[in-house]
């Protein structure tokens, strides 16, 4: 127990085992006496055994073969081979195939005890159904909270994806339905053009993950594909106070049933050499801007700060930053609300 709890540690606080192999030989220390020296002097977690299973997921692939494997840590409680686990956030229940250690390979065991880190196979079929942040428990002994801090991860980008060839719809849905297995972020429903013919309206994070996923259809699935101009999502309230959130010019309710429209709106920090501060602040205003901050990093390195509707920044934004600052300038951007 104190080894495995040892090796739990080592993947928890990030030890760089390497190093301390090096440094033991050097000093004449083996490896044992440095693991043991770490169980002595970082104190155990507590005994929580006898408290309803919680487990924070921090990780997890997918496997052709065995399905979502999951990596978690043991917060209360235990878990071992053949338990009925529920995953709190996503409402799914499973049996526990296989638990076992990473050290460093995955390593089968019996039962795993509060603060020891270890993976799970339980032939999940779906990335979703184990999401990052989630809280495991035990099916007929659910805990009565789960674990703090998780979100579910929500589009902010939209665009409709179309194959060039008609005849490659069904390649396409195929191809997004094995993205979706790795990537739970991804979403996507059927959409039908009149120019373009049948294709998918799918949502993403941010811009860098709709190139990805882009690329990914592209490269390794042989796809041609037609990328229409990507769209964020807007929140309309009617005037009989019901909410509707449309990604879709279509789907926007008929004027005389709006009461208001809302947009969203990222921070953006811009990171640029002083002599193209004034063409940054220019397009940045131009595109609906609210100048937040300006400070100088170093000398002739300076930081603008700006909060700006989203959709202006979707389009070519960062094709004109690039432009403006003949390729100098950089940018990374948060959502606000």
């Amino acid at each position: 127990m104190a080894n495995r709890y040892c090796y739990s540690l080592i993947l928890v606080v990030g030890l760089d085992c390497s190093n301390a192999i090096c440094c033991s030989a050097k000093e004449g220390i083996g490896i044992t006496e440095i693991l043991d020296a770490i169980v002595e002097r970082i104190p155990p977690p507590k005994d929580t055994a006898e408290r309803p299973l919680r487990a924070l997921i921090f990780d997890s692939y997918y496997d052709p073969y065995r399905g979502v494997i999951v990596y978690f840590r043991v917060i209360d409680g235990t878990i071992k081979k053949g338990d009925r686990i529920y995953f709190m956030a996503s409402g799914k229940d499973y049996f526990a195939d296989e638990v076992g250690v990473l050290s460093p390979n995955q390593l089968q065991v019996g039962e795993l005890f509060a603060g020891e880190v270890g993976y799970l196979s339980a032939s999940i079929r779906s990335v979703a159904d184990a999401r990052v942040g989630d809280t495991i428990t035990h099916y007929s002994r659910k805990a009565g909270n789960s674990l703090p801090g998780y979100e579910e991860a929500t589009p902010m980008v939209f665009c409709g994806l179309f194959p060039v060839d008609a005849d490659q719809f069904p390649e396409l849905r195929d191809a997004l339905e094995k993205l979706q297995l790795n990537d739970a972020a991804l979403k996507f429903e059927p959409e039908t053009s009149s120019a373009m013919g049948f294709g998918f309206r799918c949502g993403f994070l941010g811009l860098l993950h709709m190139e990805i996923v882009q690329e990914r259809l592209e490269r390794e699935y042989n796809l041609s594909l037609i990328t229409t101009a990507p769209s964020v999502v807007y929140r309309v309230t009617c005037v009989n106070g019901d909410t509707v959130e449309c990604s879709n010019p279509s789907l926007l309710p008929e004027p005389g049933k709006r009461r208001l429209i809302e947009e969203p709106f990222v921070k953006i920090e811009m990171l640029t050499p002083k002599d193209y501060i004034g063409p940054l602040m220019e397009l940045a205003q131009d595109r609906r801007g609210e100048f937040k901050e300006m400070k100088y990093i170093t000398e002739i390195r300076a930081s603008l700060t700006y909060e700006l509707p989203l959709a202006e920044m979707v389009g070519d934004f960062f094709d004109q930053l690039k432009s403006r600052s003949k390729g100098y300038a950089s940018m990374e951007y948060t959502f606000v609300g």
